[in-house]
């Protein structure tokens, strides 16, 4: 089983296989040190993460009004069979449009923390963009780019 040259998590590989888990942590912790480099640089309330913010941002306030992205998540609510259900039905609109919305990545629980192993989830690119466009868009993250700068 083979992570892919792009580093999807294929169907079935619940399995963990080791191979495949430490292609996927490599991959993870190569975008999870990418976009806070970004957020170093640039404040995420001007940030754009992908050409569908809009309609990302939306869909997720319509779709997880419960979810309040400036504060801790609720693992167990995102990880339950409801939950999981629901990310899904929610993904499913975007597999042909946003490039790799399937793929492994690294979230952090709350957007007032670093990265870091209690801090952070694992989850797929889907449900970090909508979480991350909709902390960048309410400002929840201005706060890194601040400290970056000496602010």
């Amino acid at each position: 089983m083979s992570l892919g040259t792009q580093g999807a998590i294929p169907e079935g590989a619940q399995d963990n296989n080791p191979d495949v888990e430490a292609q996927w942590a490599v991959q993870a912790g190569k975008h999870m040190e990418t976009y806070w480099n970004i957020l170093e640089k640039v404040k995420g309330s001007s940030l754009r993460l992908t050409k569908f913010d809009d309609d990302i941002y939306a869909h997720f306030k319509k779709d997880f009004p419960e979810i309040d992205v400036g504060s801790k998540l609720d693992q167990d609510a995102l990880k339950s069979m409801e939950g999981k259900e629901r990310w899904r039905t929610f993904m499913e609109e975007y597999k042909n449009t946003v490039d790799d919305y399937n793929f492994g990545t690294m979230l952090r629980d709350s957007p007032k923390v670093e990265y870091g192993p209690d801090t952070t989830m694992m989850s797929v690119r889907m449900q970090f963009y909508a979480i991350e466009i909709a902390r960048n868009r309410e400002g929840h993250n201005d706060w890194i780019y601040d400290k970056a700068h000496g602010n």
